[in-house]
């Protein structure tokens, strides 16, 4: 997982300039090289479906063949990392390659591989009030599920024992790293303590992939203390 305190968003319209270097390139940039494990390669494959200008930017990498790419190691030091990604970014272009196509579906292409389902088919488990998740068994290298939250429902505050990948396929969230809507990714890492809360005038739907299963802060985190005596 990316160490850093901000968690990267790519809006379905645009990269923000901002965050060359960030945790997203690194991400983007994994999956180009095809580095990604199943689950979390769908979930950058179905943002990729709803981001133009990631796809463009996913596009430009694969199209190098990997030659300037492979050298670059996405778990390096971030100022040897963003020297190497920037010095590809700024080659020229050539023809777009192997990007996943344009979706309109709450669940892109790549989700309804991994699942077998379409979004009507899916069965929910409330979770909490207003907050329903369809959990994706058989993971062997962390968690992913579907989540279904109710306008402006709030999730328990909680942190991280490593990353956590959000993308949003309808609606949107908040929380203290900004606004996210659809086609947005969210990453967040063990320095993030958040608690995201839907938009107040529609459901929030999200894929989620987490490398370990969060930790309950706050006051629910007390409680399950509590209850595991620890």
């Amino acid at each position: 997982m990316p160490t850093t305190n901000n968690p990267a968003a790519a809006n379905g319209n645009r990269l923000p300039a901002d965050q060359a270097g960030q945790p997203l390139d690194a991400l983007l940039a994994s999956y180009a090289l095809g580095q990604l494990n199943p689950h979390l390669d769908a979930l950058v494959a179905s943002h990729l479906s709803l981001s133009p200008r990631s796809r463009d930017f996913v596009a430009g990498l694969e199209s190098l063949h990997g030659a300037a790419l492979e050298q670059v190691d996405v778990m390096s030091p971030p100022a040897k990392r963003d020297v190497r990604l920037a010095a590809i970014f700024d080659s020229p272009q050539p023809e777009q390659i192997r990007v996943p196509r344009p979706s309109c579906a709450v669940l892109p292409a790549p989700l309804l591989a991994l699942t077998g389902k379409g979004f009507s088919d899916l069965t929910w488990k409330s979770v909490l009030p207003g907050i329903k998740e369809y959990k994706i068994d058989g993971l062997q290298d962390g968690e992913a599920s579907v989540l279904w939250i109710k306008p402006g429902r709030t999730m328990p505050s909680h942190t991280h024992d490593g990353s956590e990948y959000t993308l949003v396929l309808k609606g949107g969230f908040r929380d203290l790293s900004g606004h996210y809507r659809r086609g947005d990714i969210a990453i967040a890492d063990a320095d993030i303590d958040h608690h995201p809360k839907a938009d107040d005038d529609e459901d929030c739907i999200c894929f989620a992939f987490t490398e370990h299963p969060v930790r309950l802060t706050g006051f629910f985190g007390s409680i399950a203390q509590r209850l595991l005596g620890r």
